[in-house]
C-alpha cells in the first residue's frame, strides 16, 4: 500500500499536510492537562482565554512561561523533518498544523500555517499586532506593544478566539487544489480544520491519513496506515 501513495506522490503536483497533536506526542511534547504540580488544580479552558488574561494576566504568562520552558526541551522527530523531506518529490507542499509547539519550523518545513498560532510568538492583546522581537516576559511586569502601548499575550488563539481569517482562507484554498492530502495524527473532530480533509477529497484529491487510532476521517481516506507518523513517514521518503 505504501508504494501505491509513493506512486501517486510522484504523479502528483500539489500537496497538503494537516498535522495534529499526534505527530507531537511523538516528540514527547506534554498535554499540560496532568494532576501533578503547581497547575494540576488549573485545567487549560481556565488559562487559556482573553477573560482570564484580562482577570489576572500575570498567573496566565506563569503558566505560559512554564510551558515554554518546558516545550524548549522538546525536538522535532522524525515524522517532523519527513515532511521536510517531502517538499523535495513535489512541486508544492503546504504544512497546516494545528500545533503551536514551533516543531515544524525547527524541522525546516518551508511554507506553514500555523492556524492555532505559536507559542513562542507573541502578540498585543489589545490590537493583535505581532511583536517582531523575542522578549522574555516578566509575570509582574509585562511588556507593552510598540504600536498601541497594550499589554503583550502568547501568540497563541485561545478557547472562545476565531482562527486568524487569513490562515484558514489560504489552508482551505490549498486543499482544494491539493492532489493528494495527509492527515497526520489529527482527531479529525476540531473544526474548521477538520472540514479539509474532505474538501480536499471532493475536489479529486487522494486522501492519506496517518494515525494509530481511528478517527471519523479513517472510513473515507483513499489510504488508512494505523502507525506513528515518525516511522511510516520516513518509510514513505525512503521509497520515493
Amino acid at each position: 500500500m505504501l508504494t501505491k501513495v509513493a506512486k501517486i506522490i510522484r504523479e502528483s503536483s500539489r500537496g497538503v499536510v494537516l498535522t495534529g497533536a499526534g505527530i507531537s506526542a511523538e516528540s514527547g511534547v506534554p498535554t499540560f492537562r496532568g494532576k501533578e504540580g503547581l497547575w494540576g488544580k488549573f485545567r487549560a479552558e481556565e488559562l487559556a482565554t482573553m477573560d482570564a488574561f484580562l482577570a489576572n494576566p500575570e498567573i496566565v504568562w506563569e503558566w505560559y512561561n512554564w510551558r515554554r520552558e518546558l516545550m524548549g526541551k522538546v525536538e522535532p522527530n522524525a515524522g517532523h523533518y519527513a515532511l521536510r523531506d517531502l517538499e523535495r518529490h513535489l512541486d508544492h507542499l503546504v504544512v497546516v498544523t494545528q500545533n503551536v509547539d514551533n516543531l515544524h519550523r525547527l524541522a525546516g518545513s518551508s511554507d506553514l500555517l500555523e492556524i492555532h498560532g505559536n507559542i513562542h510568538r507573541n502578540k498585543c492583546a489589545a490590537c493583535d499586532r505581532p511583536c517582531t522581537i523575542e522578549v522574555e516576559v516578566n509575570p509582574v511586569d509585562i511588556p507593552n506593544c510598540e504600536s498601541c502601548g497594550g499589554r503583550l499575550r502568547p501568540d497563541v488563539v485561545w478557547f472562545g478566539e476565531m482562527l486568524p481569517e487569513d490562515l484558514i482562507d489560504r489552508a482551505f484554498f490549498e486543499a482544494e487544489r491539493a492532489d493528494i492530502f495527509f492527515s497526520v495524527g489529527t482527531s479529525a473532530l476540531v473544526h474548521p480544520a477538520a472540514t479539509l480533509p474532505m474538501v480536499a477529497k471532493q475536489r479529486g484529491a487522494v486522501l492519506v491519513e496517518i494515525n494509530p487510532d481511528e478517527t471519523p476521517l479513517s472510513a473515507q481516506a483513499d489510504f488508512r496506515f494505523a502507525e506513528k507518523s515518525g516511522d511510516l513517514l520516513p518509510k514513505l521518503i525512503g521509497i520515493l
